[in-house]
């Protein structure tokens, strides 16, 4: 079961509103180092964290979860809950489902958004916190940019497709680790019955954002949540999302906050890159010892 090119327990469990959700369990349960609870992006899903999973799985436990309509999580019927505080209850639920009493959490993007209020919600599960291309500003464009880019997502007819589309929709992406466009597109589609690839997520993910006028403000107050908790912020050197003065802004409002820049690629690093394992590596060594004294 945790053998080949399945190094994973794959698992469910019920939402509080009975939606099945699924994840991903890597490791050693009881092992003493700290657990990762990995949180993908917007349409993201577990998969994106494959590589990070398997390289940490040794040593530590890795959860890494399929949000509520993407990847094997059922699809909501109310596109009403594709929404933040839903989503957060969820990732509560699944703290509770695998016993974890404290772990770091590393969100990706929207993950990394979640991370911030669940510093807000529950600062004693945050052992610390990687937040991989997100700060508390998002500039319109960048989000505008997305949400044409979910819009032009269609059925593809093979895996070059995909992996032609993907990379037209996202020319600032650079894949240094072991991630490649192959892999990357495999994250992103799933096989139908007719043969044809799907995007991996509900189409009913646009709704919400296409009613909303703009980027949800005010989220310093979040990262300020942050405060007293770990925090390690990883940027792709390229990316529109994320920019400069935002880390910035963040490193004034946090003096302790780590940083990292992944060199020549944009949103989102896959955190296989030297320069993010390395720092990754060194922020959970850290992590693990306050971990001990719980």
């Amino acid at each position: 079961m945790t053998s080949g090119d399945r190094p994973y327990r794959q698992r469910f469990l019920s939402a509080k509103d009975g939606l099945q959700l699924a994840f991903r369990d890597y490791g050693n349960p009881r092992g003493p180092r700290c657990p990762l609870l990995c949180l993908p992006g917007l349409t993201r899903n577990a998969k994106d964290f494959r590589e990070v999973a398997k390289r940490l799985a040794a040593e530590r436990r890795v959860i890494a979860l399929d949000y509520r309509g993407r990847g094997r999580s059922a699809y909501d019927k109310t596109w009403r809950n594709y929404r933040p505080e839903v989503y957060i209850d969820d990732i509560l639920q699944l703290a509770a489902a695998c016993n974890l009493h404290r772990a770091v959490v590393c969100g990706t993007s929207m993950g990394g958004l979640l991370a911030m209020a669940l510093a807000a919600a529950l600062p004693g599960l945050l052992a610390g916190v990687v937040l991989n291309d997100i700060g508390p500003d998002l500039p319109k464009a960048a989000v505008d940019d997305i949400i044409i880019t979910m819009d032009a997502a269609k059925p593809l007819p093979d895996w070059p497709a995909a992996v032609a589309h993907l990379q037209a929709c996202l020319p600032k992406i650079a894949f240094s680790g072991r991630t490649t466009w192959q892999s990357f597109a495999e994250a992103s589609y799933r096989e139908g019955d007719d043969g044809r690839l799907y995007p991996d997520w509900d189409p009913a993910l646009l709704r919400p954002l296409k009613r909303a006028e703009a980027p949800p403000d005010n989220l310093w107050r979040y990262f300020r949540a942050l405060r007293r908790i770990p925090t390690l912020s990883v940027r792709g050197e390229l990316s529109e999302l994320f920019t400069r003065d935002c880390l910035a802004k963040m490193a004034a409002e946090k003096p302790d906050l780590r940083q990292v820049t992944v060199a020549g690629t944009g949103h989102a690093p896959a955190l296989d890159e030297a320069e993010a394992e390395a720092a990754l590596d060194s922020f959970l060594k850290e992590c693990d010892q306050d971990y001990g004294k719980h």
